[in-house]
Parts: structure tokens; C-alpha cells; sequence
């Protein structure tokens, strides 16, 4: 059987429909880089401590974040993230600091790729009751730290520009 040039392109439509079914853009997740500035009695006089959880399904150390609320700019879903995940309440940047790849993964082994927009959540309060309590670990630690026991490079390169630039920041107050 042959195809016309006629029915060559009828079917165009027909193959890129096909086509994107397997060929997704990544998706969109938005995460929050929780930190608190806090008093330290060494010779800066203050120190930075940033906000790890784990996922729920394997227990790796992330940032926490979510799909997009699309009633809902960035930094907001940022805010809701933290308070969901890990119980905190503060003000996030509205801006993105930052931009990493990632994967979300399914069960039965599926994973998508997605883009993580990052954002600077200035914590201002914790609860002790909230949304996933007792599905994830939270903690509390130093930039440094925080750096070596991220699950994935690009929450590590975040951290570590972060730390960067929360360095500077320390200085100049």
C-alpha cells in the first residue's frame, strides 16, 4: 500500500499524537528551602540552619515540595508545601532562588522527570500538627550538613549555592 502525499499528512496529526504520549516535557514541581537564622555564640554571632524531610516511600532527605496549586502563584504553593510536609509556617521569596531536575517517582517503579522551581521560605513558626506528621522525619541542621545527606546532586548544588550566598548575607549584618 502507498501513501499519498494527501494521506501522509493526514496522518501527522494521527503520529504527533501518538508521539507525545512517550515524549512528556518534564513536569513542574515547586520546593521549598526552609531556613531559619539563629544566635550562635562562635565569632559570627549567627548561624543558618535549613530544613530537611524525608519522602514518605523510601526515606530519602529532600526539600519539601509538591505539584503546583494552579489557584496559586509559586512562593505560595512554596509556603503550603512547607506547612504539609514539614509543619512550618514562614515567608517565602517570590521569586525562585534556584532550579534543579529531578524525578518524581510512582509506584511499580514509574518515574517522570521533572523541573523543581526552588524557594527561599524564611521560616517564621513550627506546629506540632500538621498535614503528613508522622509519614516523614523533619530536621533541622546546618547548610553543610544538610548538603552531604541530600538524596539527589541538585538539592545538593542548591544547598550549596545557598550556603554561598546565606554567607555573605551573615557577613554583612
Amino acid at each position: 500500500m502507498t501513501l499519498t502525499l494527501s494521506s501522509r499528512r493526514a496522518a501527522r496529526p494521527f503520529f504527533r499524537a501518538v508521539t507525545s504520549l512517550f515524549q512528556r516535557p518534564p513536569r513542574l514541581q515547586i520546593a521549598a528551602l526552609c531556613y531559619r537564622v539563629m544566635a550562635d555564640p562562635g565569632p559570627d554571632g549567627k548561624r543558618c540552619e535549613v530544613l530537611m524531610v524525608t519522602s514518605r516511600g523510601t526515606g530519602r532527605w529532600i526539600l519539601p515540595k509538591g505539584w503546583p496549586i494552579m489557584t496559586r502563584k509559586g512562593h505560595k504553593t512554596a509556603e503550603i508545601e512547607a506547612f504539609e510536609e514539614a509543619g512550618v509556617n514562614g515567608k517565602a521569596g517570590k521569586k525562585p532562588f534556584a532550579s534543579f531536575q529531578s524525578h518524581k517517582g510512582f509506584r511499580g517503579g514509574f518515574a517522570v522527570p521533572t523541573d523543581v522551581l526552588v524557594y527561599l521560605v524564611e521560616v517564621t513558626g513550627e506546629t506540632q500538627d500538621y498535614p503528613e506528621l508522622g509519614q516523614r522525619e523533619r530536621k533541622w541542621m546546618p547548610i553543610e550538613d544538610a548538603v552531604k545527606i541530600a538524596s539527589e546532586p541538585g538539592i545538593a548544588r542548591v544547598l550549596s549555592r545557598f550556603n554561598s550566598e546565606m554567607a555573605n548575607i551573615l557577613a554583612s549584618r
